[in-house]
């Protein structure tokens, strides 16, 4: 099979905030929703560890409009089914005000066992992220593929900012969600693996010495999924707008095929220490798309946009090759108008209100989605 036959299929998943629309609070209502959801959606819609969080995954989807049809069905089913319980749904990295020990833990073994094992760290973990899988079937690729793609994973969170307030307070950060889940172990940005062997090796010794049951404990920005032939890039934030999940997703989608073409042709893109990478990684949680990033080759600091600009020339001709080219396009209408963290802000600095940025991401999230009137209303 050449590089040009495979074709780089999307997966994408987002988690939800269960709102109420009076107080606009988070509300533990996962179970009534799950009721009529598993119905409809089966295996697309799924709990979390809280009860205010619900995550709902595309099927595996051919190409990015296969994924931008899935993800706003998903959506707008799910908006449907809260609408029904008097509820509205909501996407951001982080709630701007409900504090984590108000909620509900889900009920059920997995649950059970990592609030056992991590307790308040796991208690605390009150946020929402978009995964975005892009398939490799071989696995021995996939990793070195994965080691390449982990320079990138600070300029996808700039764009991808979302969380900029936490239990009431305006955190100073674009990005405060990567902030809480590094108190998880096994988070971040990976080490480089030199091989698929090395990789599995480092898992079968974890599960081997206790440190974790099954892979799926492994919570890296990046990783092979377990059980999928699919490479998860998991450091973004939940995206409130459709447009901008579609966005990131098909960026990504062209960063994998790029760097998988690049070693097609015995090119590889350097692998950078994670040391290294962890600085950018610091800057985009902190200053979003407003700051600089490290040019590791000039060693020198560059303006994030600029660097994301040559990100968007180096992908340019795989984005033609996908049929992305309207996705990539609102990259850089991210880029020129903020994301949704400054969004947030400029919501809050208006009245200093959290209400009216819980208002401004409901909003967001109903956006392009078909949703009765009953459930489409504007929170009040």
């Amino acid at each position: 099979m050449s590089a040009s036959d495979h074709v780089f299929t999307l997966g994408i998943e987002e988690e939800f905030q269960i709102i109420d629309p009076e107080t606009r609070e988070l509300r533990s209502h996962i179970q009534e929703i799950l009721g009529e959801g598993k119905v409809t959606l089966k295996e697309q819609i799924k709990p979390e560890m809280h009860q205010s969080v619900v995550e709902m995954g595309t099927d595996v989807c051919r190409d990015i409009h296969d994924a931008r049809q899935q993800v706003v069905r998903l959506r707008s089913e799910l908006a449907t089914m809260a609408g029904r319980t008097g509820l509205k749904i909501a996407s951001a990295g982080t709630h701007p005000f409900s504090h984590w020990f108000d909620q509900r833990i889900t009920e059920g073994e997995r649950y059970e066992t990592i609030v056992r094992d991590l307790q308040q760290v796991a208690r605390a973990n009150l946020i929402f992220g978009l995964h975005v899988h892009v398939g490799i079937p071989n696995r021995e690729t996939a990793i070195h593929v994965m080691n390449q793609t982990r320079y990138f994973l600070p300029h996808l969170y700039a764009l991808s900012t979302n969380s900029p307030f936490w239990v009431g307070r305006n955190t100073g950060l674009k990005g405060y969600r990567l902030k809480v889940f590094e108190r998880f172990p096994r988070t971040g940005i990976p080490d480089a693996f030199e091989s698929l062997s090395e990789y599995e090796d480092f898992l079968k010794l974890l599960i081997k010495t206790g440190c974790v049951d099954n892979a799926k404990k492994i919570w890296w920005d990046i990783r092979l999924h377990p059980f999928f032939d699919t490479l998860e890039i998991r450091i973004c934030d939940a995206q409130s707008r459709v447009d901008d999940t579609l966005a990131l997703a098909a960026l990504i989608q062209a960063i994998v095929v790029k760097l998988h073409k690049l070693l097609w042709h015995n090119t590889t893109f350097r692998v950078y220490r994670r040391r290294l990478l962890d600085e950018n990684r610091w800057r985009a949680s902190r200053y979003g798309i407003d700051g600089k990033l490290i040019d590791f080759g000039r060693e020198t600091e560059a303006e994030t946009r600029s660097l994301l600009g040559e990100l968007l020339e180096f992908i340019s001709t795989e984005v033609d090759e996908l049929g992305s080219r309207n996705e990539i396009n609102h990259i850089e209408q991210i880029m020129r108008e903020g994301t949704g963290a400054d969004r947030q802000i400029v919501a809050w600095e208006r009245e200093h209100n959290m209400h009216d940025v819980v208002d401004l991401i409901v909003r967001e999230t109903y956006e392009k989605l078909d949703v009765p009137a009953m459930a489409d209303s504007t929170t009040r």
